[in-house]
């Protein structure tokens, strides 16, 4: 099992199929982009089925979420997913996206054995929507939310970044939207992760001012602690439910004590917290001929050393030198 010093064993595996995007969200990398990792350092998709096996086999590893940058970039993100799908024990298998090119492929990944899709949607606004990503795609996704409620990958979750002075005035809008087609709304906390380094707490809206935004439109009820478990956001119920809402206060209300996650990017570094400055290189012991157990012995020393939190609040935190995009949400 893949446990650390505080006791908390990691169950959910995070692993980034590419740090390439098809947008340019502000809040996580320039418009002009960012130096993509070159292709032979990038893990091939038999490696990363075999980290996949793994950790799924031998260390615990429940739940698999293939993330990127943009994970449907991704060639042969289908059968990736196919052979995830059939290892035993059967994990649950899930994706998250920015929604773009979901259309054509929703249909292909349920058929795969992919169980659901978190969807990036900061707007419903086609000019705001521009603003914040550089690219004219809102209509792009839409498409794929619809395609993947149709294709059965519910719940269909959408992640939501609120920004002051942008789109923040859109946080009643969007739930409305989730709630009329049977979408489940989860508003995050903007992160310190983009690779301007432009993040500051003064302009990042904090849960408290999301639930004040929300609760102008809306009653909220908060679910209770067990219904949450390890899970990153905080859920209401909507209007007395059963619809809810989720708040993911990855600043203001860490959650780092029931933390149940490690990831691995794309280039096969084992990441035991999205704000960890270390990372265990597995891609060049498993290409150098390290056997499963080599490899799963590098695994278990990784998050064995996972400090308590990430520390953001510490005068001494540091932003990692990965922005998201490389890391894997």
């Amino acid at each position: 099992m893949l446990v650390d010093t505080f006791g908390r064993t990691a169950t959910d595996l995070r692993v980034s199929l590419t740090d390439r995007c098809n947008l340019r969200c502000t809040y996580c990398m320039p418009p002009e982009g960012l130096d993509w990792l070159p292709k032979p350092e990038l893990l091939t998709d038999d490696e990363v089925v075999r980290l996949v096996r793994l950790g799924v086999e031998e260390l615990g590893i429940t739940e698999v979420r293939y993330t990127g940058g943009e994970p449907l970039l991704r060639r042969g993100i289908a059968d990736i997913v196919r052979r995830t799908a059939e290892l035993t024990p059967q994990p649950q298998v899930s994706l998250t996206t920015n929604g773009i090119g979901l259309d054509r492929l929703a249909a292909p990944l349920a058929d795969a054995g992919l169980d659901r899709v978190n969807v990036s949607l900061d707007t419903l606004d086609r000019e705001v929507f521009k603003r914040l990503a550089h690219r004219d795609r809102l209509d792009d996704v839409l498409k794929g939310l619809a395609a993947a409620a149709g294709a059965g990958l519910t719940p269909v979750k959408i992640n939501a970044v609120l920004m002051r002075g942008i789109n923040d005035h859109e946080a009643v809008d969007l739930l409305r939207f989730c709630l009329e087609h049977g979408y489940r709304l989860r508003f995050i906390e903007q992160m310190p992760l983009d690779a301007q380094h432009g993040w500051t707490r003064d302009n990042m809206i904090t849960a408290d001012e999301i639930l004040a935004l929300l609760g102008e439109a809306f009653e909220l009820t908060p679910e209770g602690a067990e219904e949450r478990g390890s899970a990153p956001a905080e859920s209401f119920h909507v209007d007395g439910g059963p619809a809810t809402v989720g708040v993911i206060g990855s600043v203001t209300r860490p959650f780092c004590g029931a933390c149940d996650r490690v990831r691995l990017t794309a280039d096969g570094q084992i990441r035991n917290c999205l704000f960890a400055t270390e990372e265990s290189n597995l891609r060049d012991a498993m290409r150098a001929g390290a056997s499963d157990d080599e490899l799963a012995d590098r695994w278990r020393k990784a998050v064995w050393a996972k400090r308590a939190g990430h520390g953001i609040d510490d005068p001494s935190f540091l932003q990692p030198a990965r922005p998201m995009s490389a890391i894997g949400g």
